[in-house]
């Protein structure tokens, strides 16, 4: 079956954003696609990401509930050592990331999955590192 690893960039405009150009759109359609198909994979460090910065409690009650419908995917220490040679590997050339960013890449690749992104870092990721991207329709 096939296993989707959501960034938080396409959670953001799934969650937080209420106006949408039409490329936005098909973007959150693609994502409730996948997530009507059990597709969808999310581990804990984009969790934190996607409930950091809301400014009201409120808001983030409301947000935590609407994604506490999935299950962290577990983390393995491969995990962690992939993402750290990751990172090796394309800082030798030139190439800057988060490490959280390199660990979406390592647990993506450890469990055949793609990655469901708006943040072109992954396109540089890609020339060097052995990564799949969702593509949308």
């Amino acid at each position: 079956m096939k296993r989707v690893l959501v960034d938080t960039s396409v959670w953001s405009l799934a969650l937080r954003k209420k106006e949408r150009t039409e490329e936005e759109q098909k973007i959150v359609s693609h994502l409730a696609k996948l997530i009507k198909n059990i597709t969808v994979v999310l581990i804990g460090p984009i969790r934190q990401e996607i409930l950091s910065g809301i400014s009201t409690k409120e808001r983030f009650e409301v947000l935590k509930e609407k994604i506490s419908i999935f299950e962290d995917h577990t983390l393995h220490t491969h995990d962690y050592e992939l993402a750290a040679e990751y990172f090796n590997e394309c800082r030798k050339h030139g190439i800057q990331g988060s490490h959280i960013d390199y660990l979406i890449c390592s647990v993506a690749t450890n469990n055949n999955m793609t990655i469901f992104t708006l943040d072109n870092d992954f396109q540089l990721y890609k020339k060097h590192i052995r990564i799949k991207l969702e593509k949308y329709a």
